[in-house]
């Protein structure tokens, strides 16, 4: 991987790779992906190769392949793919002479670029070079631009491309064939339908030729096959001429908000009438709109960082790229995948990685999309009451994994293999890892008091605040012993601790959840009747209220010892301590199951993630410097960070500690988790909550930028090697620019409406109306 590639505009935008290597085609396909939050495409190259993973993805577009597996995103027909011969010659990049091969994204323009020359066995040269983009600007669009030029003597070319269907998620074929049809010699079009959730789909291509800028039509004939339709070219190209081929696709589907209603017939005529107009307008032409796009996100949105390593700033590029293209900002229905829509990683499906690791993004850089990620959860409340129903419970009891809205639950059941037994090792997070209830609350709070947006309360974070806590308070268990509520067989934040008890982080979460629901209830009766009067009547809130009031100050809250320490949970302090060294030194996650499986983990004081910490980190009024300090020292040795998630928020509260230098070293390694060298961790998707903690790293970290108690304080803590970082916020309402260097805080507010803007430093009280500095030291 290279990552210098840029220069003036592009500096510090480029990924690239400089040398094919078919071992590692997921991670480019990975971290070259296109979309736009609409659809997501990996980044597999035109040829084919074995090994390669060729997924296409339309968000909130579940399938249920059968009734004892779990819904998924299905992998819709490929549009990318072409079978290329030069001179009967296969094109194929492992058989063949490649010459100054580079492949480059353009996260600036959201163009991925390939370039090479092919050595032909009979002593040709050929330049190729292949465009692609997925239009950020018409979220159908997928545009594509081959340009071959033979370097030494003419050639001859056949070209087989169009709408492939014969992909699958892992083996499994999700789609029923529909009808394929070639339009006026020229537009090839295949409907498809997935088999349970009956989501037609409409796919279009068409292509357009060019030699040395003349139009040109090849010699072609269509080709059909079970679920393939294409055509089949033949072109004869002379010396040092230059042909350009443009294939130029669309995908619709019945989802679409515009579509509702629309049968069959409607869908095809709808996706017909816009791949012609996308003809019509060509490659550069959509491109042009495309990047127009893309220039109008990076100027609101871009982040500068001054730093001795180049690395850092297209680190947090790459993050608000991928960010952008894994976000269905479009529809409230839909929220974001723990892959993005980069792979075929946990099936499209939502975890709490989306309100506590990406959510702050959107919540401080464009509210509005954060809004929309809300009323996802909000909208999915449905299946939310039918999981606790199944359970014994009341209330919204949001599920581990989440797809569809109505869907309730769909974590699998069986996952790898238990290396002791030979069988699955059961999956009990979408039993007891319960967390993520307060989890949807605390973001519904956030969102409420950087945003200031009434609104939404009114309509939506109100209920889900109050059907929350109403889950919590018929989950808690009365211990007739220490007359306290506990919560009993849960999996929190650390999924290496199963079936334990009073897990701190679960039992301080929904504590709080049912605590600011008391204060909401007391906040909506006093001041808004009509809106407590709809919520009362729809969640029975005065009979709920009365056992919120009852049971929330007798919530056992773990207290730390007299070491200080916090029991993660009542059994972790107790556990076996061994020397961990080998694993936390390891180059792949999770080398420790290589030696023990779950059950025998479970036993020793080892955990995955952030636990005790993700506490410190939501809740940090909670606790005082010295109790979080000698917490992070003894559990961060513990803690392997095999999950993803990990890292940034260790790098935020180890810069909170003062430890500047390994807070800068936890960020180096979050940025390096797809970004960075290892060429294996992304073949199944981006991690798409690690990205949203590296903009967390930069801003909430070394920026300094929280929301304590509703208000906003602003304490930066610059690593060594950086001299400056300037970024954008959102604080109610307001657009503020902060600049920090070494020596001064500088904020700027952009919105121009004279409105004073409260914020802390130092503990002391400032007021913004245009602009302030601050000295730091």
């Amino acid at each position: 991987m290279i990552y210098n590639k840029g220069y003036n505009d592009f500096k510090n935008f480029i990924v690239a790779e400089d040398k094919f290597d078919a071992r590692y085609l997921g991670k480019c396909e990975t971290i070259m992906a296109l979309g736009n939050g609409y659809m997501g495409i990996r980044s597999s190259m035109e040829e084919r190769y074995v090994g390669e993973v060729r997924d296409t993805f339309v968000s909130g577009t579940f399938n249920k392949f059968h009734d004892n597996e779990v819904t998924e995103l299905p992998n819709v027909a490929d549009v990318t793919g072409m079978i290329i011969y030069i001179d009967n010659e296969k094109l194929n990049l492992t058989e063949s002479k490649i010459i100054d091969y580079e492949r480059t994204l353009n996260l600036r323009t959201g163009e991925l670029t390939r370039k090479f020359t092919y050595e032909c066995i009979n002593g040709n040269r050929i330049q190729m070079v292949f465009n692609r983009f997925v239009s950020i600007i018409d979220k159908h669009v997928i545009g594509q631009k081959i340009t071959i030029i033979p370097e030494i003597k003419d050639v001859e070319i056949n070209i087989q491309s169009g709408i492939n269907g014969q992909v699958t998620n892992f083996g499994v074929q999700h789609f029923a064939e529909g009808e394929k049809r070639l339009y006026d010699n020229k537009f090839l079009q295949m409907m498809e339908t997935t088999t349970q959730s009956k989501i037609d789909f409409a796919v279009n291509t068409v292509h357009k030729f060019s030699i040395s800028g003349k139009e040109y039509e090849p010699v072609s004939h269509v080709y059909m096959d079970r679920r393939k339709i294409g055509k089949d070219y033949n072109l004869s190209v002379k010396k040092d001429d230059k042909l350009c081929i443009e294939k130029i696709s669309n995908i619709y589907t019945s989802r679409d908000k515009e579509n509702e209603g629309l049968d069959i017939d409607g869908l095809k005529k709808v996706s017909y009438e816009k791949i012609k107009e996308s003809y019509t307008k060509g490659y550069d032409s959509l491109i042009e709109t495309s990047m127009n796009g893309w220039k109008a996100i990076w100027d609101k949105n871009d982040i500068i960082i001054k730093s001795q390593d180049d690395f850092d700033q297209l680190a947090i590029r790459f993050a608000i790229y991928h960010l952008v293209i894994m976000t269905p900002a479009h529809d409230n229905r839909m929220s974001i995948a723990a892959k993005g829509l980069t792979g075929e990683g946990y099936k499209g499906h939502t975890f709490w990685d989306t309100e506590v690791f990406i959510l702050p993004y959107f919540i401080y850089s464009n509210p509005k999309i954060a809004r929309s990620l809300l009323e996802y959860r909000y909208n999915t409340l449905p299946g939310a009451h039918k999981k606790a129903k199944a359970n014994g419970y009341e209330g919204a009891m949001f599920p581990w994994e989440s797809a569809w809205l109505e869907d309730g639950e769909v974590t699998p059941v069986w996952g790898g293999a238990d290396i002791i037994t030979g069988k699955s090792t059961k999956i009990w997070s979408g039993f007891i890892e319960q967390h993520i209830s307060a989890d949807v609350a605390f973001a519904t709070w956030q969102y409420y008091q950087i945003t200031d947006d009434d609104d939404f309360m009114n309509r939506y974070g109100y209920e889900l605040f109050m059907d929350t806590a109403k889950f919590w308070s018929s989950r808690l268990e009365y211990n007739e012993q220490t007359k306290e509520y506990n919560i009993k067989d849960v999996i929190g934040p650390d999924e290496y601790k199963e079936h334990v008890n009073n897990n701190a982080f679960t039992n301080y979460m929904a504590y709080w959840n049912i605590k600011t629901a008391i204060y909401y209830y007391d906040k909506l009766k006093e001041d808004s009747p009509s809106i407590y009067n709809r919520l009362n009547e729809k969640l029975k809130l005065d009979k709920v209220y009365r056992l919120w009031k009852n049971k929330v100050d007798k919530i056992y809250l773990p207290k730390p010892n007299k070491d200080l320490i916090i029991p993660q949970d009542d059994e972790y302090l107790k556990k076996k301590i061994i020397d961990l060294t080998k694993y936390k030194n390891q180059k792949n996650v999770g080398e420790i199951f290589r030696d023990y499986n779950l059950e025998q983990v479970n036993q020793i004081q080892v955990s995955k993630q952030a636990d005790i910490m993700a506490l410190f980190y939501l809740l940090e009024d909670l606790f005082g410097k010295e109790i979080k300090t000698a917490n992070y020292n003894y559990y961060e040795p513990k803690t392997l960070h095999d999950s993803s998630l990990s890292l940034s928020t260790h790098c935020v509260l180890a810069n909170d500690l003062g430890d500047n230098h390994k807070a800068y070293n936890l960020f180096s390694c979050a940025s390096r988790i797809d970004l960075g060298e290892n060429m294996t961790t992304s073949d199944h998707g981006i991690h798409a909550a690690s990205i949203g903690g590296i903009w967390q790293c930069v801003v909430n970290g070394f920026g300094g930028v929280r929301m304590l108690g509703g208000n906003l304080r602003i304490e930066p803590n610059l690593p060594d090697n950086w001299s400056e970082v300037k970024f954008p916020i959102y604080w109610h309402q307001d657009r503020l620019m902060i600049t920090v260097t070494k020596y001064k805080l500088e904020i700027e507010n952009l919105s121009k409406d004279n409105k004073q803007i409260v914020f802390i430093n130092k503990g002391k009280e400032h007021i913004l109306k245009n602009k302030i500095c601050l000295n730091i030291n």
